[in-house]
This record gives structure tokens, C-alpha cells and sequence, in this order.
């Protein structure tokens, strides 16, 4: 956790830039278009499971029930000799990626952590210049021998803002957890309450990000394409930083294509074509992951690959201490692997084996109700399409019969943008609740994707532009 040197900045600006310098240099940017689709050539590679050839966006203007609107266009389909997949972490083309060419086939279950932020606009006299803060403990841990893994982060950045936010592991096992009003609740501390004084919420948000780290990371090329920054799973969760990783691993995913594409003497560039070759086939471009290896990511990410599983095995004491020696004696060299292979949607306890969890109520100044705050995410969502949370069919018995009656409902808590609900089955004689989806306040943060029972719910990508509108983030 030592920042010297490191430069406090918003994710959400720094993108916005580099966008305009990439478009400076020649590169073309469509936003507002999601890709919802990965499109695979009918050839031999990879055992016959095809090369990737591109993707296709969402077809937009459709009403919700399935009809064409007066506003109807198909999405468009982008063919490459190599597409680049950067969705970050659980990007729904990467996972489908994953499963048809069996990329974490060896390798841990991944596991995940929920980031929740706000920024804030403070006077002069309480803003510190550069100021870096990391906690562990209170809210979410009360002795050694807890098992909840996460801590919370608080930066001073320039010219008067204060970063905050809360990331909890989601191999939680109480269900009654609620990540949200935890991350309230630690702001309530007087040692961090100072930092809000007089203040301003301007911004809230929230993402899933990866902490299997090095053992959790999957085969990252396959004919066609690579997986790059968190779509593979690159962060540090010791650090809890996974940019530098991620700006490192797409240079040399770049590297490697451009390496590739110029010794290919087969085919014409598609710069002078303007089309693919009917012949061509994608190649693999497996220096990429020789580029990674020999590359201090790899370096990096190995030091720590034992320390999330030893938080998971032992708890936040024995976690601690043995972090304590990886990063500071053995690095990573350690002549065993710790192993973690239950996905965080199984570590969640039956409710009947916990207490429910009292949290104070929000005072309205320095903690916020939930629907309060998710305005300030900007979210949006065109109301007449069709939801792009949706329950998978074959496990379409898990809201209705065992998430609430067996787990108390773990979503409604869970979700940082009250997407889920359980509400009275109105004019029906059936007395169970029935779940509610209110996709239109999704953040994007694909944790129900990972969190609900038994993985219930398939996350999809809306119609193009809908989301949160990340400003400083």
C-alpha cells in the first residue's frame, strides 16, 4: 500500500482523455454502442470451436416485449483480423469467451471483491493535498478471526476532492451483509467523518473487481483475440489497484498483434482493403502471453497469488500475517499454492444461521439513503426495452423458491442500485413474494451476476449509452 510516487486521479477523466488522444492518432470510438455479441468464423480452430472475427452491437429500438419500434436500427456487426476484449471485470463477451474455449479450464475460481465510491467537494481548510488512507477493521471487521474480507480506501485529490469508498470480498458468507450500509456506516467513524466536513457528495458508483489474482488468471489468447486489463483479471488485490496492470497488459496485447499482423505476408492490410479476405483465418497471437509473463505484471501479481486465498483459508489475522510475509520475505516463492476454487455465489450462508444486521439510519448530510445517492450516478436506462438482467430458464426456481426462503433474499442488499426486490404477489392467491427487477437502476457493477444464488441471473448489455454517467469517477 505505499502510494510515493503514485498519482491520484479520476478513472472516468483519465479515460475521456485518452479517448482524444487516440482519435488524434487515427483511431475510431463509437460510443454509445455496447457490444453485445461475439461473432465466431465457421473454421477449424481451437477443435472446431471457430476463430473470433469480431462483434456485434445490440440491435436498439426494441419495445419490451419483443417488438420493433419506429425507432428501430440492427446492430452493427464489426469483423478484425484481431479484436482486443476489455470489458473489465466479468465483461459478458469475456465470459463467454471463457466458457466456449475453455480459458480457466486449470486454473482457480475466480473470485470478486464490490467496490462502492462517492466523491466529494470539500473547503480548502479540511482538503490535504496527495493525502492516501487505508483501513481495516471497523465497519467490517470487529475482531482477528473475522472472515469478511475488505477494507476501505479514502484519497485527497486535486483541486478539492475526497475519493472514498468501501470494497467488501464476495465470498461473504452473512446474508444479512449490506455492503452499501456498511460503507455508510464507515463514513460515521470520527476519524473519517473529518474528512467530509463541510462538504458535498457530487458523486456515487459502484463495480465489481477482481481478486483471485495471479492463480485465478485464465488463458488469455485464443484464435482471433486476447483478453486484456480486468476482463482477465489482472488487479492487485493486496494494493487494490488494477489500473497500471491493465494499461500494462493492453501495450503488450498491442505489441504482440501489431508483432503478429505485420509478419502475416498472406493477405493484403486491411488498411488498404478496406475488407477482410474471404480466405483469412485469425491467428492466435500467443506472444501476448509470452510478453505477459516475462512482463512485471506477472512479476508483480505472483508475489501476492497466495494472499486472497489465505484471507479465505484463515481469516482477517491469519490473512494478515501471512501477506505480511509474502510481501516482505518470500514474495511468492513459497513451495505450496493455497487454494481457492468455491465461487462466491456458494459461500453464502443460510440465513437461519445468522442474525439480521442493524444499520443506524441516514442522517441525509454525511450518509445517504440508497436511492438518494444512486441519483448521483447519473444512471439511465431507456424504460420501453426489453430487461438486460435476466434470469437464466433453467434456474428460474431459485427466486421464487429458494433465494428469500432459504438465503433471506441476498440481493436486496447486496445490489448497490436497489435493482432487487422481494414485493406482496398482489392479486394473486399464491402468498410467496415474487422478486422485481428494476433494471433501470443499474449501475453496471455486475455483482448480481456473481452474488445471486447459484449465479441466477445473466447480465446482458442494454441498449447502447445506458448506464451510469461517470464523471469523476
Amino acid at each position: 500500500l505505499h502510494n510515493e510516487g503514485n498519482y491520484i486521479l479520476s478513472l472516468s477523466q483519465l479515460c475521456r482523455w485518452l479517448a482524444t488522444e487516440a482519435e488524434e492518432l487515427g483511431v475510431e470510438i463509437y460510443p454509445g454502442f455496447a457490444a453485445s455479441e461475439v461473432l465466431l468464423m465457421d473454421d477449424d480452430a481451437s477443435n472446431g470451436k471457430g476463430s473470433v472475427k469480431g462483434i456485434a452491437t445490440r440491435d436498439v429500438g426494441i419495445a419490451k416485449d419483443g417488438t420493433p419500434k419506429s425507432t428501430f436500427e440492427r446492430g452493427v456487426e464489426l469483423h478484425a483480423r484481431q479484436t482486443l476484449f476489455a470489458e473489465g471485470a466479468r465483461g459478458s463477451c469475456s465470459e463467454f469467451l471463457m466458457d466456449h474455449f475453455g480459458l480457466r479450464n486449470g486454473v482457480q475460481t475466480q473470485t470478486y471483491g464490490l467496490g462502492i465510491k462517492e466523491v466529494w467537494q470539500v473547503p480548502d481548510e479540511v482538503f490535504q493535498k496527495g493525502l492516501v488512507q487505508h483501513t481495516l477493521g471497523f465497519p467490517l471487521q470487529s475482531s482477528p478471526m473475522d472472515d469478511v474480507f475488505g477494507g476501505t480506501f479514502l484519497y485527497h485529490q486535486e483541486p478539492n476532492l475526497v475519493l472514498a469508498g468501501l470494497v467488501v470480498g464476495l465470498d461473504y458468507k452473512n446474508p444479512y451483509l449490506n455492503p452499501y450500509k456498511e460503507f455508510q456506516k464507515w463514513k460515521s467513524h470520527p476519524e473519517v467523518r473529518k474528512h467530509f466536513e463541510g462538504g458535498t457528495c457530487i458523486a456515487y458508483g459502484a463495480r465489481v473487481l477482481n481478486e483471485g489474482g495471479f492463480h485465478a488468471i485464465p488463458k488469455v489468447t485464443f484464435p482471433g483475440g486476447a483478453l486484456v486489463g480486468c476482463a482477465a483479471g489482472f488487479l492487485n488485490a493486496v494494493k487494490i489497484k488494477g489500473s497500471h496492470t491493465a494499461l500494462k497488459s493492453g501495450m503488450l496485447a498491442a505489441e504482440a498483434v501489431f508483432e503478429g499482423l505485420k509478419e502475416d505476408q498472406e493477405h493484403e492490410p486491411v488498411v488498404e482493403t478496406g475488407e477482410l479476405s474471404e480466405s483469412y483465418i485469425p491467428k492466435e497471437m500467443t506472444s501476448y502471453t509470452k510478453k505477459l509473463e516475462d512482463s512485471w505484471v506477472y512479476d508483480e501479481l505472483y508475489q501476492v497469488r497466495n494472499c486472497h486465498q489465505a484471507f479465505s483459508k484463515w481469516g482477517v489475522g491469519g490473512g494478515l500475517i501471512y501477506t505480511g510475509l509474502a510481501t516482505h520475505i518470500t514474495k511468492g516463492k513459497e513451495p505450496w499454492t493455497l487454494e481457492h476454487n468455491i465461487r462466491d455465489a456458494d459461500c453464502t450462508g443460510k440465513a437461519d444461521k445468522f442474525e439480521e444486521k442493524e444499520y443506524p439510519a441516514p442522517d441525509g448530510k454525511l450518509t445517504f439513503d440508497l436511492l438518494t445517492n444512486l441519483q448521483r450516478s447519473g444512471t439511465y436506462h431507456e424504460d420501453d426495452q426489453p430487461a438486460h438482467l435476466r434470469i437464466k430458464p433453467e434456474l428460474a426456481d431459485i427466486p421464487k423458491h429458494t433465494s428469500l426462503q432459504v438465503f433471506a433474499g441476498p440481493e436486496q442488499r447486496f445490489c448497490p442500485a436497489a435493482v432487487y426486490e422481494y414485493v406482496d404477489n398482489e392479486g394473486s392467491e399464491d402468498p410467496k413474494k415474487k422478486l422485481v427487477i428494476n433494471a433501470q437502476n443499474c449501475v453496471h457493477c455486475k455483482c448480481c451476476s456473481i452474488k445471486m444464488p447459484d449465479e441466477y441471473i445473466n447480465w446482458t448489455v442494454p441498449e447502447g449509452g445506458g448506464g451510469p454517467q461517470y464523471q469523476v469517477m
